[in-house]
């Protein structure tokens, strides 16, 4: 029996890190007036492209926004290819379908669940123009391999990065590494503002390129940026998004910001906590990092070993809930959705890690504010759990 004091129903899967300085600024952008893009946005992307390491940042409306006009500036268009790894949120497939290019789907490597260099390699054909790199839970790709590959076939990288802050790969951040890296701040990020992203990049055109469509494809006369005030006096240059940023989101932002280091060592603290207490329990597999990186540690990604156990995953899930511990999963690969299989001929088996490793994935809850009590109840919660479904070895070959 799990002993523990906690007085509550459940452990959330997150909880968002936000105290009285978030309000303060939001409350200070409100008491402005100005509440869509203006400076408190253009701030915000400067600290941001500052703290990754990039010459510049665009603030957009989300992560998928981010992708859709990564995409864009690329010249990325009908009758392109995209690879895209299965095993990843569908914004990912839907930013190439969104430009009018084709998803190519491609395998994962078993050991971090990142895009498999070897599998890219593969799926490469004369219509090819990009490749998106997923850091699935935070846990950076082989970028070295896969920027060699981009080189050698003249293609775009475009990073998706949505669990990527900060993570850092061979000494430096995600967002310092490719052409375009795209970010999230959705509500269960590692940094949040709600909703909203970033795209980071050294190129000066593709920035202006992005700027111009993120609004109308509106230009201002006088050179300031569309949202700096309320001139009536532009042109609009191309056909755009409504993609905009918000200074209420940019308030939030910038104090979450100056958090980013801190809520990562303790989500870095949580991770290393799980794999102390699970990495000597044969039916788990605890998450692996690639040599010389660091994850920002967004989800904690356990993986059951099913054949010594006597349920599959979602009865695992199941008794995690009945627990009081709120758990999930990363990611249901795209082919096995009904869109992608009507769409692209798609169909289960196509991808083999893929399948493998989603059958026994769990994503435990980490975050900041997770107490250390806590902490040490969904250690118990899943060391009973395990206990309870446990095979011994001996039984399991027989069977």
């Amino acid at each position: 029996m799990i002993k523990s004091h906690l007085r509550i129903a459940t452990i959330p899967f997150h909880r968002p890190s936000l105290g009285e300085d978030e309000v303060e600024a939001v409350a200070d952008v409100i008491r402005s007036g100005t509440l869509t893009m203006g400076q408190r946005t253009f701030e915000f992307e400067r600290r941001f492209a500052g703290y990754v390491g990039a010459r510049h940042g665009v603030a957009v409306s989300s992560g998928t926004a981010a992708l859709h006009l990564s995409l864009d500036a690329a010249g990325v268009g009908p009758g392109d290819e995209v690879i895209v790894p299965t095993t990843t949120f569908t914004a990912t497939a839907q930013a190439v379908i969104r430009v009018g290019a084709r998803p190519i789907l491609c395998d994962v490597d078993p050991a971090t669940l990142n895009l498999d260099p070897d599998d890219v390699r593969r799926r490469i054909t004369t219509a090819t123009r990009a490749i998106i790199p997923v850091h699935l839970g935070g846990n950076p790709c082989k970028m070295r391999e896969i920027l060699e590959i981009a080189r050698q076939r003249n293609l775009r990288i475009i990073e998706d990065a949505a669990h990527a802050l900060p993570s850092r790969y061979f000494g430096k951040l995600i967002g310092s590494i490719s052409e375009f890296t795209c970010f999230s701040f959705y509500a269960t990020k590692t940094l949040t503002t709600g909703e909203g992203g970033m795209i980071t990049t050294d190129n000066d055109e593709a920035a202006a390129r992005m700027r111009l469509m993120r609004l109308h494809g509106i230009e201002r006369s006088d050179g300031k940026q569309p949202g700096s005030d309320d001139s009536w006096r532009y042109s609009i240059r191309e056909a755009g998004f409504k993609y905009n940023f918000t200074d209420i989101q940019a308030a939030l932002g910038i104090v979450q910001l100056a958090k980013c280091d801190a809520m990562r060592d303790a989500r870095s603290r949580i991770a290393h906590r799980y794999t102390s207490a699970f990495g000597a329990i044969d039916s788990l597999e605890t998450p692996s990092v690639i040599e010389n990186c660091e994850s920002s540690w967004h989800l904690y990604i356990l993986r059951l070993h099913l054949d010594r156990l006597s349920a599959g995953r979602d009865t695992f899930l199941e008794r995690m809930s009945r627990k009081g511990v709120a758990c999930s999963v990363h990611f249901i690969p795209l082919h096995l959705h009904d869109f992608y299989q009507r769409a692209y001929g798609y169909r289960p088996g196509d991808f083999r890690w893929a399948e493998t490793e989603f059958r026994r994935c769990v994503s435990l809850p980490i975050y900041p504010d997770l107490s250390g009590e806590e902490v040490e109840y969904i250690i118990e919660s899943v060391k009973q759990t395990v206990a309870e479904l446990y095979v011994p070895r001996s039984i399991a070959a027989r069977a």
